[in-house]
């Protein structure tokens, strides 16, 4: 995800955090300030920082529950709205979803139960109500909470964890594309829900949560429409053949000409013999012709491009431009490039597919 950086591992995910969770951050400690001093500006920090240990228990719960299944989780990023845990792929199969999706949920059950044997808080019924007066103690506070994000992520709100378990039950009934459709529009559905109580009265989160929902089910319908139909195609029914390349010792005024008299976005570095280097992307011939410090295309090239064969499916494709990388490679046997796929003809294909 953009705009955010990782600040290292744990249990096999990278995590990661979004400069917008800082901003969170600075507004409860300036807020608890004006109104307690510094004592309570650390106290409302720490809350909040225990707080988002419990949303990285509950990603790590569904991640090591998809571990079982074979399914990896490259990163885990904090957001202001709570934590996102990128599963290579979400399980196909409807019974694992739902143990997947609940997986996290289980996790906020757990340290509710911990906070409440273990460490002796004692939130009643009302408690919930109460969370802002601050009559309730530190423990009892996140013993809430804990309790509000297992009520909160089971709103069947797709992608959300019970948006998950409701396109988990559709699809025992229905194809996966077409219980994805109807689960995001579920999902859209309680989005507008949000936003309309967001604005009604005056809670930003809500509607930020609202948009987020919204613009997120509406991408993950999208993205499951476009897997449906790469399983039945090759990389070689989506690859751009037509192309100018760049030579490793091209100089950055020789990309700059070629990005003028052609209409590519990127563009492939070729060794001599036809093995790849890397792309040069417009961004980057932009920014190197405006800086003047880079000399050659090869100082400029993205590398680490991920390749497929001519004869590789089309989902395997997809899988590499997941990595954010500008495009993948096309190889024939002999290790030249025929062609390359990007976002770009991906989309159009679909279009032109009817999806």
């Amino acid at each position: 995800m953009t705009w955010s950086f990782p600040i290292g591992r744990l249990l096999g995910s990278e995590l990661r955090v979004h400069v917008t969770f800082f901003l969170l951050l600075i507004w409860v400690a300036w807020a608890a300030y004006a109104q307690g001093g510094p004592e309570a500006a650390l106290t409302n920090l720490a809350f909040v920082l225990a707080l988002f240990a419990c949303v990285v228990a509950h990603e790590h719960g569904h991640a090591l529950t998809a571990r079982r299944y074979g399914i990896a989780t490259p990163d885990i990023t904090l957001l202001p709205i709570g934590g996102l845990a990128r599963l290579e792929r979400m399980p196909e199969d409807p019974r694992e979803e739902i143990i997947v999706a609940l997986a996290g949920p289980a996790v906020n059950v757990v340290i509710f139960l911990v906070i409440v044997l273990v460490l002796g808080a004692t939130p009643d019924v009302g408690a919930f109500a109460r969370i802002e007066t601050g009559e309730l103690g530190f423990a009892e506070q996140l013993a809430v909470l804990n309790l509000f994000l297992v009520v909160f992520n089971l709103i069947p709100a797709f992608p959300m964890d019970g948006g998950r378990v409701l396109r988990a039950l559709l699809s025992l009934r229905m194809d996966r594309v077409r219980a994805t459709r109807w689960a995001a529009t579920a999902g859209q559905a309680v989005a507008v829900a949000f936003g309309f109580a967001g604005l009604s009265t005056g809670n930003p989160m809500l509607v930020l949560i609202a948009v987020f929902v919204f613009i997120a089910a509406g991408a993950e319908a999208q993205d499951v429409a476009m897997r449906a139909v790469a399983r039945r195609m090759m990389a070689r029914d989506a690859m751009i053949t037509r192309f100018e390349t760049l030579a490793p010792d091209d100089g950055i005024e020789a990309a700059a000409r070629a990005l003028i008299r052609t209409t590519q976005a990127e563009f492939p570095v070729l060794h001599p013999g036809g093995g790849l280097v890397g792309f040069v992307t417009r961004a980057a011939i932009f920014a190197a012709h405006t800086e003047g410090q880079a000399q050659r295309v090869d100082e400029i090239a993205e590398t680490g491009i991920p390749e497929v064969a001519v004869t590789a499916g089309l989902e395997k494709v997809l899988e590499g431009l997941a990595a954010g990388k500008p495009a993948v490679a096309v190889m024939t046997r002999g290790g030249t490039m025929a062609g390359y796929v990007t976002r770009e003809n991906i989309g159009e294909l679909m279009v032109l597919r009817g999806r």
